[in-house]
């Protein structure tokens, strides 16, 4: 853990190279050819990602059943899926965008006195992995840790804005809710007993994490990512995107899908650790984030995360001898220590969970 103690290049904020003019970017930001958001479609705005009611959970057994079913297919065939009527209040919603708009727009002296350190990555910070030359994000971002309850309650946020605190507090108890009823949904489309997932987390020992992204101005949008292509290394994320900037893109095959998101909807999606305990029968897919010349985007990433030293492996009864067991058990402390060292790199994590044998 010694190489997770400190950055190994100075950091330098993104928003600041933005402000400052230039009409280049620097090499340490440009993706290789094949990397480029340019290659490929393009990532033409698309409306097939599926849209899901979760108001039909509550509307009867019939309608109960098709939005379940609604939910399983999209997370089979997608990893991905919009959700409305979803149980969080829109004034919550425009108020921490509020709030966290209000803090990128701080000086960045008073921005400064919550930068982040590779121990925790909680705070203020503009770079994941410590790997010394790696090629770099065009966005800064703001991590914050926010369950168990023991975590929050022993650090007490010290890196969280006092203006920022009972918006987050509020916003973070609404969106756990909606992870827990998606888990108890995920639950029953997979066969299993409807705490099954949830029991496998950790139960009310669940880990959370929120990421504020914030992706300044690009003079030259089509050299660099906002955020690398990576699939989330947690359960679940629920993401409320930019209400006016699109740039989150879903890998489709060979090709890269823009997701155009709905007003007044989350995006959820499914993280390496619900492929691990399903046995792959839902799988985290590959997205990343696409730049602008002409806005700024903010999002924030919802992350619902098993208790950290739970071994986390496919739950017995979705091993069969036509499916046997494709991953070895691990921690999520383990598994997150890897995109903390090396940043985000695609599946290869999961991917080399998936190559060991397992016993």
């Amino acid at each position: 853990m010694d190489c997770l103690k400190e950055w190994p290049e100075q950091v330098v904020r993104v928003q600041a190279l933005s402000d400052s003019g230039l009409m280049t970017i620097p090499d340490l930001y440009v993706r290789p050819p094949a990397e480029r958001p340019s290659v490929g479609n393009g990532g033409d705005v698309t409306s097939d990602i599926p849209v899901i009611e979760l108001g039909g959970l509550a509307e009867g057994a019939a309608a109960c059943r098709a939005t379940i079913r609604a939910v399983a297919d999209a997370c089979s065939e997608w990893g991905f899926f919009q959700v409305v009527n979803h149980g969080v209040s829109p004034d919550l919603v425009a108020r921490v965008r509020e709030v966290w708009q209000a803090f990128f727009h701080l000086p960045m002296e008073e921005k400064q006195a919550y930068a982040n350190d590779p121990k925790t990555y909680e705070g203020y910070g503009s770079r994941v992995g410590v790997e010394k030359g790696a090629i770099l994000d065009w966005g800064d971002y703001f991590f914050l840790h926010l369950l168990p309850e023991s975590i929050k309650n022993q650090n007490k946020w010290p890196a969280l804005p006092s203006s920022c605190r009972e918006t987050v507090q509020e916003y973070a108890d609404e969106l756990a809710k909606l992870c827990g009823t998606l888990m108890k949904v995920l639950s029953i489309s997979l066969g299993l007993d409807v705490e099954q997932l949830q029991t496998a987390f950790g139960g009310d020992a669940v880990g959370a994490c929120l990421r504020v992204n914030y992706y300044p101005r690009c003079p030259q949008p089509e050299l660099t990512l906002g955020l690398s292509a990576h699939s989330d290394p947690g359960g679940l994320t629920i993401l409320l995107a930019d209400d006016c900037v699109n740039g989150l893109q879903v890998r489709r095959g060979d090709d890269w899908v823009t997701v155009q998101p709905i007003p007044g909807a989350f995006i959820v999606n499914v993280g390496d650790q619900i492929q691990v305990l399903s046995n792959a029968m839902y799988r985290s897919v590959e997205h990343r984030v696409v730049v602008n010349a002409a806005q700024e985007r903010l999002s924030l990433a919802f992350f619902y995360n098993p208790r950290s030293d739970i071994a986390i492996a496919p739950v017995s009864k979705l091993v069969t001898p036509e499916r046997p067991q494709l991953y070895r058990p691990m921690t999520f402390d383990e598994y997150r220590l890897y995109i903390r060292k090396k940043g985000p790199k695609g599946k290869s994590q999961v991917e080399s969970l998936k190559a060991q044998s397992v016993n």
